[in-house]
């Protein structure tokens, strides 16, 4: 048996066991009764995240290895900090929050940039075992409002701007227009931008250091909300205990990383990578957390992401695979890596959108690593799916983001809830009960929680996505099960669509998505950006339908390809095929709140405006 086979065996026979030897890892105030209770994990234990993350490593000695590289291309400034220097600056600032009145099971909303201060933030809230909630800096105001009247926060922590590549995004109107009550704000000037303080503001300041708090492992840690486009927000909730349990153990088995090394999650705070591997999963195991305040082009060309792997020696990365697919857009020969020295570098991770086969072959070749797709979401905080590097596993299959992690059991399953066998496509669920990490409920939504996760299937997680099982175990996730395309009644995923269109070598990333038809319900229209260099011509489009056609088939219908010069995406690199589908089909919908350039709405509104003629 391999180390993967074995560890995941061990896990099985008795998960209980599995991970309380995990939670050995970790320093315990009050050590747990047992491991489980129901959906929930280490009751009866008491532990505070952010001792783990900074005391424990400071008096176990690391007291001076790095533990936060800041590096921004935007603002033209890098900073380092110790795990001690890092321990002072959080544990006064968590002085200043008890000082304006935050204590433990208090609610403060955080609305920052990528800057160190942000991850203070963060793990001062929980060092007093108060509750963050990050809302990504610049995200709009009616969202913003929406999440600030359901958590209720007794604080919110601000900054006065945030930097884009071409522009300077001032917080204080949008915080303004959200803020429905007198709460108080703190605000951390950045040079860019100044703020008109009112009463109640306050500038950023720390006070006489505070000590972490132990608080229960049933404890909520933060609240991070998803999906909030209209109503009530889903407040994802993930607790102190079981969440550094899970991600201390995925930095080393699935990740592969060492205590001492540089990892660099290379996504935005706001987002559920940011939560789990910029903040905590890095410094739970003593590693040296990397936060860029830049874009993988753009800041200034293609090849920064190898200038930041080079200067600060990072050995993984972890991205979205639409970052890569832009640098291959702007660079496809890879010549700025040429320029650099990735001797230390050994494994690149990709999350957060299907990674098609194309992107993942022209990834390898060029870095000459591992290349590891995996799968998971912000509800599990953690991997479901994964190449484990550290278990000894090796990427092998293009396309799948490999076999289920220990503490996953996976299913496909069928519109009653039934098994399919392997290779044939249904739902994606997971076997309950959740390992540790996972959410236990949505904020002040119980109810919700169990409507939308639990009772679809019961006995089972519905992770809401498509996908199938092949017969060595390997996951092949297809797309949201909302984003199947339904032709003549036969069901078609977006992915094997995309797949197709992707391996075209004038390709640089696509998304195909469905519009009305009156005689065969929908039919799937291909969006494409090509590589730099490339050209938008007659016998392209041909070539392009022609893939679909081979490698799907004629059943998709697929006849219509429009070249474009970007897509709608959210912040985190997802494609918004929900909004593409409603602007062809002349849908009135407001801008998603997610989205990282509204503009683009515009753009192809005007493009697609052709078939509402």
């Amino acid at each position: 048996m391999t180390d993967y086979q074995r560890t995941y065996q061990d896990w099985k026979s008795d998960p209980e066991s599995f991970w309380a030897k995990a939670a050995g890892c970790l320093d315990w105030h009050t050590p747990f009764d047992r491991a489980r209770e129901g959906n929930r994990w280490f009751p009866g234990g008491r532990l505070n995240t952010c001792y783990n993350a900074l005391d424990r490593h400071v008096l176990h000695g690391r007291a001076e290895q790095t533990a936060l590289i800041y590096d921004s291309p935007l603002d033209r400034k890098q900073e380092k900090f110790s795990y001690v220097q890092l321990l002072e600056r959080v544990a006064r600032l968590a002085g200043k929050l008890r000082e304006l009145g935050v204590e433990k099971g208090d609610r403060v909303l955080i609305y920052m940039p990528m800057v160190p201060e942000t991850l203070m933030a963060m793990l001062a809230c929980a060092r007093l075992g108060a509750i963050h909630s990050v809302v990504f800096g610049g995200f709009a105001s009616q969202e913003l409002a929406a999440r600030i009247r359901d958590a209720r926060p007794r604080l919110i922590l601000t900054a006065s701007c945030g930097l884009e590549p071409r522009r300077v995004v001032e917080y204080q109107p949008l915080l303004e227009r959200a803020l429905e009550s007198s709460i108080p704000v703190m605000v951390l000037e950045r040079a860019q931008c100044g703020w008109h303080f009112r009463e109640g503001q306050h500038p950023w300041s720390d006070s006489e250091p505070v000590e972490a708090v132990p608080v229960r492992a049933t404890d909520p840690l933060y609240i991070l909300y998803t999906s909030g486009t209209t109503g009530i927000p889903k407040g994802i909730v993930r607790d102190h205990g079981g969440h550094a349990v899970a991600l201390q153990w995925s930095m080393e088995n699935v990740y592969n990383v060492r205590p001492g090394e540089v990892f660099w999650a290379a996504s935005d705070m706001g987002w559920a990578v940011g939560h789990s591997y910029i903040v905590y999963g890095a410094l739970l195991h003593g590693c040296t957390t990397l936060l860029h305040e830049g874009k993988p082009v753009g800041t200034p060309d293609a090849g920064e992401f190898w200038r930041v792997i080079e200067e600060h020696e990072v050995v993984t990365l972890f991205t979205a695979p639409t970052a890569f697919r832009a640098i291959k857009k702007e660079d496809p020969d890879g010549s700025y890596l040429k320029e650099r020295n990735l001797a230390r570098f050994r494994a690149l991770f990709l999350a957060g959108e299907r990674l098609d086969p194309d992107t993942y072959q022209w990834a390898r070749q060029l870095l000459q690593v591992p290349v590891v797709d995996h799968w998971w979401q912000t509800e599990t905080g953690w991997p479901v799916a994964a190449t484990c590097l550290g278990l000894g596993e090796a990427p092998t299959v293009p396309g799948s983001p490999g076999k289920a992690v220990p503490g996953y059991e996976v299913e496909i399953l069928d519109e009653q809830g039934r098994p399919l066998p392997a290779g044939q496509e249904g739902a994606v669920a997971l076997k309950l009960p959740l390992p540790p990490g996972n959410s236990p409920t949505l904020w002040n939504q119980d109810q919700k929680y169990r409507e939308v996760y639990l009772d679809p299937f019961p006995g089972y997680y519905n992770t809401g996505d498509g996908g199938y099982l092949a017969e060595d175990g390997h996951l092949f996730i297809m797309g949201r099960l909302d984003d199947v395309i339904i032709v003549a009644g036969h069901n078609l995923s977006t992915g094997s669509l995309e797949e197709a269109l992707a391996g075209h070598p004038a390709v640089a990333e696509c998304a195909v998505f469905a519009v009305k038809d009156d005689f065969k319900g929908q039919l799937p229209v291909g969006m494409v950006v090509l590589k730099a260099g490339c050209t938008d011509t007659p016998e392209l489009h041909q070539q392009l339908i022609q893939r679909v056609r081979d490698g799907v088939g004629a059943i998709a219908n697929f006849k219509e390809v429009l070249v474009v010069q970007r897509l709608p995406k959210t912040r985190s690199g997802k494609i918004l095929r929900a909004a593409l589908r409603k602007l062809a089909d002349g849908v009135d919908f407001p801008t998603p709140p997610t989205i990282e350039d509204a503009s683009v709405i515009d753009e192809l509104r005007e493009l697609l405006s052709y078939r509402r003629r």
